[in-house]
């Protein structure tokens, strides 16, 4: 599509290629053996309505909204001077490539982020015909115009990037104040804090919520005792802070926790996070809430009880299957 398949022509490019396809071979390997794992949760995720679904439009406009909407002149001129400017066309391969990255997120329902390590190249670019635009001297004071405007609005909207720049208190006031909140990006009850602000918090308090049930154990009920989490964030948040607390690996049957399998425990006892009694009841001989994991900034479903177990009805391994969960 563009004058650069001519690289295609040198033995540099299938080298690299080569090189990636090596670098990629472990994790091929894994999803040839495993039945390709990767679509099968891409699968899933979609079926169980968990991401915010958006039609091809309402994708194109949360881009404008993500990038900052002032911004938008910019880098539509960006994908202007790939296309039609006389010099920027040598670079046309640069607006193929994000076109065709749009194109292919949009027909997989990617996330709206997922866009985003695309826009410097379309940004340098429009700066470029911005800059060649502005040079007649009846539109000079476009250019001090429009930078005062970036600058002015982006740091009203800097508050909800990605990378919060506020403490939480003033955040919220903040958000508040202006009545907006950024794009959810899945379909989650939501507490005061969007969703990847809200994923900072709360895990540590998790792990030492189930170390204090783990802590009252005799020794020897410990060496028996599993903790299981619902999904791979609690199960991360016991195998990332659990090792200074005092706690085994965590299980789980979500997502590659799964391919750990039960790691040798019977089920005789078990510190089950977030589930409910009923099925409780129906899995073990008894079980006791024991605990309860709460912080007032993490997203409601970090909150949850935890319960202590004993007797499992049938071995761990033996019901292992049932267990996966993949979405």
């Amino acid at each position: 599509m563009t004058p650069e398949r001519r690289l295609l022509q040198q033995p540099w490019i299938w080298l690299g290629g080569l090189l990636a396809c090596l670098i990629f071979l472990p994790n091929l390997v894994w999803e040839i053996r495993l039945g390709f794992p990767t679509i099968e949760l891409l699968r899933h995720v979609q079926q169980s309505g968990r991401n915010v679904e958006l039609s091809s439009l309402g994708f194109i406009l949360q881009q404008a909204l993500i990038m900052h909407p002032l911004a938008l002149p910019l880098w539509m001129a960006g994908l202007w001077y790939y296309f039609r400017d006389t010099q920027g066309r040598r670079y046309c391969v640069l607006g193929w490539t994000f076109l065709i990255v749009l194109l292919c997120f949009l027909m997989l329902n990617g996330r709206v982020y997922y866009l985003a390590p695309a826009y410097p190249m379309l940004f340098a670019a429009g700066a470029v015909e911005f800059q060649q635009f502005a040079e007649r001297p009846s539109r000079q004071w476009l250019k001090p115009a429009y930078v005062a405007a970036l600058l002015v609005t982006g740091a009203i909207a800097a508050p909800f990037g990605y990378f919060p720049i506020l403490p939480v208190e003033k955040y919220v006031a903040y958000a508040g104040a202006l009545h907006f909140q950024p794009p959810r990006i899945e379909t989650h009850k939501m507490g005061p804090l969007p969703q990847l602000y809200a994923d900072q918090f709360g895990w540590r308090e998790m792990a030492e919520a189930v170390a204090g049930v783990y802590n009252k154990l005799s020794q020897e009920e410990k060496q028996r005792c599993a903790i299981f989490g619902q999904n791979y964030g609690q199960a991360g948040a016991i195998d990332f802070f659990g090792a200074e607390l005092g706690l085994p690996k965590a299980l789980s049957g979500h997502q590659s926790y799964y391919y750990w399998g039960p790691r040798g425990y019977t089920g005789e006892c078990m510190i089950v996070m977030d589930d409910r009694p009923e099925r409780l009841s129906q899995l073990f001989d008894h079980y006791e809430k024991a605990a309860t994991v709460y912080h007032p900034n993490s997203m409601p479903y970090q909150h949850f009880d935890v319960y202590l177990c004993r007797g499992l009805h049938w071995p761990l391994e033996k019901i292992w299957p049932q267990l996966k969960v993949w979405n």
